[in-house]
């Protein structure tokens, strides 16, 4: 089965905004630790719960044309924006294991698509 460069494309979008919903119930966690106002909590809660089935959504659409075997593990991509976003957004290091960690999600999910050609 040949998958649709379109197919692959939205598989990773999912990823991309799956990794924005992580973000946001990041927010949403760290506003009840600090005891902040309810609406901004379930907002940032909301907000993540929303992405997340929009991810859902077009990860389904994006399986529906294409090869479950190469698009499923496009999803593990979601690690690699999650990494960048902790460092950008909340400050947390990178260290080695982190970046052997994301070298070896990255190098699967290329041998997996090599592996489809």
């Amino acid at each position: 089965m040949t998958t649709p460069v379109s197919s692959i494309l939205l598989v990773l979008l999912a990823s991309l905004i799956g990794s924005l919903a992580m973000v946001l119930l990041k927010v949403g966690a760290d506003r009840h630790r600090r005891k902040q106002d309810l609406v901004q909590w379930l907002s940032a809660i909301a907000g993540g719960i929303a992405l997340f089935l929009i991810s859902s959504v077009l990860y389904l659409f994006g399986i529906k044309d294409g090869s479950v075997a190469l698009l499923f593990p496009m999803v593990s991509t979601g690690y690699v924006w999650g990494l960048l976003w902790a460092r950008l957004l909340f400050g947390e290091p990178f260290n080695r294991p982190k970046i052997v960690g994301l070298s070896l999600v990255v190098a699967g999910v290329f041998c997996i698509g090599l592996g489809q050609a």
